[in-house]
């Protein structure tokens, strides 16, 4: 198996670079001819939802929208698709950012009851707290 970083990913969706696309596009090709995956991190979806909205303008609904097709990509593999889901749809209702959703996603799964954080903005939401 392989993994892709984020660059791959993002020239994937916004097909900016003719030639990387280009390249994009057979990778995942020939993943699926032979029937395999790539890796795809969750620093390189956290990188990837920084990247579309810093520089390429997407908004909250949009990008969701978009990671959730992402996560439905038979060529891709996941560490954690339902918490990555989850993170992503607080993401478009929220006011944080996706590595917060994240944090507080793989803080449930470790049996953690509240995330404490400095953030005011994450203070109004389920399961975050001033310390």
């Amino acid at each position: 198996m392989i993994a892709v970083d984020t660059n791959v990913l993002a020239r994937l969706l916004v097909k900016d670079d003719d030639a990387q696309t280009r390249k994009a596009v057979e990778l995942i090709r020939r993943l699926d001819a032979e029937g395999t995956r790539a890796r795809v991190s969750v620093v390189a979806m956290c990188e990837l939802v920084w990247v579309l909205r810093s520089c390429y303008g997407f908004g909250r609904e949009l990008i969701a929208r978009t990671l959730q097709q992402v996560l439905a990509a038979r060529q891709l593999a996941f560490d954690s698709p339902d918490r990555l889901s989850r993170a992503l749809r607080a993401f478009e209702a929220g006011k944080g950012d996706i590595a917060d959703y994240m944090i507080r996603e793989d803080a449930q799964a470790a049996g953690c009851d509240a995330v404490a954080t400095f953030d005011r903005a994450l203070l109004k939401e389920e399961m975050f707290f001033s310390p």
